[in-house]
């Protein structure tokens, strides 16, 4: 019993370190243990290798940027569905973290909830969340984008575009519809078109 508990423990450790730790070193660590649970997760083992992939060069960039900007962040990756949690002080290191987290090979979706600890104001902050808000919907009701693809972060009135597009007219369209909506100031867009791997 308690050789089997000891043994259920290493794999529930190696597996936290892939799927929330934020430096390359963790992750690479557990990377041995995600072999023995890979079976059980759909992808199977080519799945799980591609995840910690990811994973690592995600951490690899934000740590080439600036590790202790995104110390307080932690990764989780599911099948190429990347989730970004944790905290920064400035709005425009949550922008910039989940930039260099769609310029990585493979990524298909990336969920922000990083929170900011010192904001522009409730004021500003409720502002923001509106325009992010009413561009989620008019994109997620329009059947002729693909809205989970795109992430949507807005700075003092500027939105940020990232994600992938599966034709340049798709992002065209989000584009236009961003800027139709009141109180934005300029669109940004980091979104990049779709190549054959994104498609499939």
């Amino acid at each position: 019993m308690k050789y089997c508990r000891n043994i259920f423990l290493f794999v529930l450790l190696g597996a936290s370190l892939i799927v929330s730790g934020c430096s390359s070193v963790g992750i690479a660590t557990g990377a041995g243990a995600a072999v023995g649970i890979s079976a059980a997760r759909e992808g199977g083992l080519k799945g799980t290798a591609n995840d910690i992939r990811i994973s690592a060069s995600i951490s690899d960039k934000w740590f080439k940027y600036n590790v202790e900007t995104f110390s307080k962040l932690s990764l989780t990756v599911e099948q190429g569905r990347v989730l970004v949690t944790g905290v920064v002080q400035d709005p425009q290191d949550r922008v910039e973290a989940i930039k260099l987290a769609w310029q990585v090979e493979g990524v298909r979706q990336v969920i922000n909830e990083i929170r900011i600890a010192d904001s522009q104001g409730i004021k500003g902050y409720l502002k923001d969340s509106w325009i992010t808000a009413q561009l989620r919907t008019k994109i997620t009701l329009d059947r002729d984008i693909q809205s989970v693809n795109y992430s949507i972060d807005t700075v003092q009135q500027i939105v940020y575009l990232m994600g992938i597009a599966q034709n340049q007219s798709e992002l065209n369209k989000v584009i236009d519809i961003a800027r139709t909506i009141p109180g934005v100031s300029q669109v940004i867009s980091y979104v990049k078109i779709a190549g054959p791997e994104d498609k499939g």
